[in-house]
């Protein structure tokens, strides 16, 4: 335990130090400066560390030879090079909508390393999937009739399955919590006839080979998770049982791992859970089902940050405020709900080295014109100037990905980085910034007389 603790710690300062270089080359290169007042950094060696430390941690307790796919949460960071990364690093993709998809397959994720879920699959989409061999976990009883429709009317390729939603509860995050007992996901296993429905849908449908169940994320802890995945075993097991041959071949536990947002250090890790579940659910590993896992946040979050330049640094009521150029168009969850997604500030001079010096209380503000743009609140940095740099740590997801378009504010440009080897720091374009010219064609530039040149009733 202690040398797990030790290699936990000294990770966590390996990917500061890279992070401090980033920054500072970042500045020295012109990616960040007056006209560049923000930007997203992609730490690949980290993504690639996540990465392994997923696959290893499940293969230590899978019985070898046992199907194995970790599916990445596209909607956590929907960025082409970022899916190309984690195909070529052994992840597949899980996707929610027909943009997710795409992107995917932009990425040249294969079919058979893609997953598809979503409450509200249309039957476009579900047809596509199909064609194209794509797993499918139907939402409901009236997305499985549709599937009924499609498989009768063309051969089929995909595995498909059900999801069901084991009520155990939720965690600290209302929004994060899919298996409580109204949720809007999956079959809710504790409602009158629900169990026997499913295991009738089974039943009925030699070809649903797939039992999907997603607890959910941010603020669930792991014992949770853990029950959630125990629960769906336990079904699985009794379909087989009931129905008299082992039908469900394949087990979809979701994803969900909370992250540390306090602090450096990843915990908790992909082997701890893997260990927990091991333990909660002896049967899981042993090899008589195939596993997918839907892991997003935890991928990616620690190895991406945020970096804005402070414009004006000004008081208000005794406080000292730093107005930075990333607010909640970066950072939408942070902003209005701090509370449950605080972030940490780590403060760089102008020339991206780290601020050092007494620590003041401080809050560190974004650009949109509303009170409640802070990226935080009353926190003790070391004291931020103009020209400075605010960088806001563990947004690798759901953060510079999912641009929200306050004040029509652009969205950054986003850059992997990767030591050189003789000390620097060599970058990559992962998304270029968007243009004032492109937020204007977004919002409707090219039709600016399409309503004044509309006849209102009596104008004629």
């Amino acid at each position: 335990m202690e040398n797990a603790a030790y290699d936990a710690e000294s990770a966590a300062r390996a990917r500061a130090a890279r992070r401090d270089h980033a920054v500072r080359a970042a500045v020295e290169r012109g990616l960040l400066g007056p006209g560049t007042a923000v930007v997203g950094l992609l730490d690949v060696t980290g993504i690639r560390e996540s990465a392994a430390a997923l696959r290893a941690a499940f293969d230590a307790v899978t019985t070898p030879g046992t199907p194995v796919l970790h599916a990445f949460a596209v909607k956590a960071t929907p960025l082409v090079p970022v899916l190309r990364l984690l195909d070529r690093a052994g992840i597949g993709a899980e996707v929610a909508s027909p943009g997710e998809l795409a992107l995917a397959r932009a990425a040249g994720v294969a079919p058979s390393r893609t997953v598809l879920d979503s409450p509200a699959k249309t039957e476009e989409e579900l047809r596509e999937a199909l064609a194209l061999g794509i797993a499918v976990n139907a939402d409901n009883p009236r997305e499985l009739e549709r599937i009924d429709a499609l498989v009768r009317s063309a051969p089929r390729r995909s595995p498909l399955g059900l999801r069901v939603n084991p009520q155990v509860g939720g965690g600290t995050i209302g929004a994060t919590s899919t298996a409580t007992p109204t949720s809007k996901f999956g079959v809710a296993l504790r409602d009158e006839g629900a169990r026997e429905w499913v295991v009738r849908a089974f039943a009925e449908r030699p070809w649903l080979t797939r039992l999907h169940a997603h607890t959910g994320s941010q603020g669930i802890p792991p014992a949770l998770l853990a029950r959630g995945v125990a629960e769906t075993y336990a079904l699985a097991e009794e379909i087989n049982t009931r129905i008299g041959r082992p039908q469900i071949d394949t087990l979809d536990i979701g994803g969900g791992l909370p992250v540390n947002f306090t602090s450096e250090v990843t915990a908790p890790t992909y082997a701890q859970y893997a260990r927990l579940l091991a333990d909660a659910v002896p049967g899981l590993f042993a090899g008589r089902y195939g596993l997918v896992t839907e892991f997003g946040r935890s991928l990616l979050a620690k190895h991406g940050t945020v970096v804005a330049r402070v414009e004006y640094v000004k008081s208000a009521g005794g406080r000292r405020i730093a107005v930075t150029h990333a607010g909640v168009q970066v950072a939408t969850r942070t902003v209005y709900a701090p509370g449950a997604w605080p972030l940490r500030i780590a403060a760089y001079d102008a020339k991206g080295r780290p601020r050092t010096g007494p620590e003041v209380v401080q809050d560190v503000a974004g650009p949109a014109c509303f009170a409640g743009d802070l990226l935080a609140e009353g926190r003790s940095l070391p004291p931020l100037e103009p020209g400075d740099y605010a960088a806001a740590l563990d947004t690798g997801a759901y953060y510079f990905a999912h641009h929200y378009a306050y004040n029509s504010l652009v969205r950054p440009a986003v850059h992997g980085f990767v030591a050189d080897g003789s000390g620097g720091v060599e970058f990559a374009v992962v998304r270029e910034a968007q243009t004032v010219r492109e937020v204007v064609a977004e919002s409707g530039g090219a039709h600016a007389s399409s309503l004044t040149t509309l006849s209102t009733p009596g104008s004629r």
